[in-house]
């Protein structure tokens, strides 16, 4: 376990689940160096910690760089002045199914390339250990579900492809050079500082934007298509807990609720906290689209004693503001 001064890397920290990783590690007493090169993250996000420079009295440090293009210069004035990095927490990534079907060079070169030089930099440096942030997308489109972890995995995307790639790049090093890592199947996630403007947003950031401005939500396909919705608090706290726990095989666990929902349920559900009565209306289903999707969550709880607190209307509610 690392102690509460221990200096944590989180790439993609200025990101939306990166931002608030950093906070959680910061309320837990550690210093954050962030790596992020500020394509989707922002500033702003990171702004309640100060001047975002330990010279400058902050808790967190923060490096504008591309992870694809590696670690090893970018932190080696931040190491030579404030010590190693103990754990790394990989957050930095492309997001966007669509984006991936349509670059998927990009998507390799940021999401695989960029997960092996985080590896090489953790070999090389000695990090103790790797948090990971796969997704859901690496299963495909299952016919059973709630999912569990070693179902098979049949991606539908260059996206999935890459995260699954990338996990298994996690258990390669893991078992040829000792790098303790774990992979992390994000869900649905949603929450504050989710930029609804972004082509890499959820579909809760863009219903909750409309809703709040009384336009039209629309939904693609039947809206019986299925996810589960897991709040950004909940898997920031998954995440820092899978960093700090010493080991880790490459063994990749599920962060979810375990509760499925509708995205027609989730249209109905935003626009009446919204209470602006928006209209609902379909248009065509998108390309590469998964059916359903629901997190079997018995291995997080049992491997981490973590399990999702925050109900879905709560959340909608935190983010509607």
């Amino acid at each position: 376990m690392a102690s509460a001064s221990s200096l944590i890397l989180v790439t993609g920290g200025a990101g939306f689940i990166g931002s608030h990783t950093v906070d959680r590690l910061v309320a837990d007493g550690h210093r954050v160096v962030v790596v992020d090169d500020l394509r989707t993250g922002k500033r702003a996000n990171l702004a309640h910690h100060g001047a975002l420079s330990f010279a400058a009295g902050s808790p967190v440090e923060l490096v504008v760089a591309d992870v694809s293009h590696g670690l090893f210069a970018p932190l080696a004035a931040v190491t030579a002045a404030h010590g190693p990095i103990a754990r790394a927490i990989h957050l930095a990534a492309q997001v966007s199914v669509v984006h991936s079907l349509a670059n998927p060079l990009v998507d390799v070169a940021v999401n695989y390339v960029g997960t092996v030089q985080v590896l090489e930099y953790a070999r090389a440096a000695g990090v103790k250990k790797i948090a990971f942030a796969s997704s859901a997308a690496v299963y495909g489109d299952t016919p059973v579900v709630p999912v569990v972890e070693d179902a098979p995995c049949r991606p539908l995307s260059p996206y999935g492809v890459d995260k699954l790639a990338s996990e298994l790049m996690l258990g390669a090093y893991a078992a040829t050079h000792g790098v303790a890592a774990t992979p992390l199947r994000f869900f649905n996630v949603y929450g504050p500082r989710q930029d609804p403007s972004s082509p890499y947003s959820g579909v809760i950031s863009i219903f909750a934007d409309r809703a709040r401005a009384g336009k039209p939500l629309t939904i693609f396909g039947d809206g019986q298509q299925t996810r589960d919705f897991v709040y950004v608090g909940d898997v920031a706290r998954a995440v820092v807990a899978a960093a700090m726990a010493d080991g880790g095989d490459g063994t990749a666990m599920n962060i979810g609720t375990g509760r499925e929902t509708t995205v027609r349920q989730l249209a109905e559900l935003i626009v009446g906290l919204a209470g602006t009565g928006v209209a609902i209306s379909h248009a065509p289903a998108r390309a590469g689209e998964i059916v359903r999707s629901l997190a079997a969550v018995a291995r997080v709880q049992a491997t981490l004693g973590w399990q999702a607190e925050v109900a879905l209307a709560d959340g909608l509610a935190r983010t509607l503001g």
